[in-house]
């Protein structure tokens, strides 16, 4: 399932990046890396503050729905 659907709070396992290779990239270069550990910490009004390898990054909906848990 996507990033944006999971629930706040809850670590979830990152499975696959989806997208065109540039959006991969950029994910990736973000620390978006399937095996790694994502925990959704807020939401606001589809923008998602997320905590991936001990950093809080901000996200918008469409970025969080190519990253697959």
């Amino acid at each position: 399932m996507p990033l944006s659907m999971v629930n706040m709070g809850e670590k979830n396992t990152i499975k696959h990046i989806g997208g065109k290779e540039e959006t991969r990239k950029f994910l990736e270069s973000l620390g978006f890396v399937a095996g790694g550990i994502v925990t959704v910490i807020s939401e606001t009004k589809g923008n998602m503050i997320v905590n991936i390898k001990d950093s809080r990054i901000a996200i918008g909906r469409d970025m969080a729905n190519k990253i697959m848990v």
